[in-house]
């Protein structure tokens, strides 16, 4: 199997397996009224099954010019004040999201052939949940933060060597500096849908809508 330029490798791709994973049992009738449980309950079946990092999610923002942007982040945790992850406010998510705040997490686990979306303004945890985060973290990852630096054009790669060594001697000397820049965030859902894939494309979509202060359950079509 080869790449092939002349039809821009669309026979290479559609020979790629898909849906190749085993799906758990899986009755809609029988969902939680509400989505957390379901969700936790996913994610540690993800983490029995040996997916590597089930608690990687793909955080899609807009910017201020309305253009998406996607990446991906580690879930820090779940509650039900909503799905938390952290970042520098100066790092071009935490800039998208001072312009407009709101995200979609996408969870994709192909071993079970299963997905899961979560949709929903953003909010700042406050300083507190946001120190707790920073001073959770490697040393190496606190430096690397602390450099103030993500997203900027690097010109020269030493620089990166020279700000690390610079944030660690600031470690050093205070081992519970917390950059004001650090946020923890929280995306509350409006919207959660579960999704497993079927061989016959017959996949079961649950989307759980959120109603007041209530959950609305729906069965989607494939």
């Amino acid at each position: 199997m080869h790449w092939q330029k002349a039809d821009g490798g669309r026979s290479f791709l559609r020979a790629l397996p898909v849906l190749a994973g085993s799906a758990p049992p899986f009755d809609v009738g029988d969902a939680p009224a509400e989505p957390l449980p379901l969700f936790i309950e996913w994610i540690e079946q993800a983490a029995q099954a040996g997916v590597l990092e089930p608690h990687a999610m793909t955080i899609s923002t807009v910017d201020a010019q309305g253009a998406p942007r996607a990446r991906v982040l580690i879930l820090k945790a779940i509650d039900e004040s909503g799905w938390h992850f952290a970042a520098s406010s100066l790092s071009q998510k935490g800039r998208d999201l001072s312009s407009h705040p709101a995200a979609a997490l996408t969870f994709h686990w192909p071993a079970l052939v299963r997905q899961v979306r979560v949709v929903g303004p953003v909010v700042d945890d406050g300083a507190q949940a946001s120190a707790l985060d920073f001073l959770g973290r490697p040393i190496g990852s606190r430096a690397m933060a602390l450099t103030l630096r993500q997203s900027q054009p690097l010109a020269d790669a030493a620089e990166i060597d020279a700000e690390i060594e610079k944030a660690h001697r600031k470690l050093a000397d205070d081992p519970d500096l917390v950059p004001d820049e650090w946020v923890s965030y929280a995306v509350q859902p409006t919207q959660i849908e579960f999704w497993q894939g079927s061989p016959d494309r017959k996949h079961l979509r649950l989307s759980y809508q959120r109603v007041d202060d209530d959950w609305e359950r729906i069965q989607l079509w494939p």
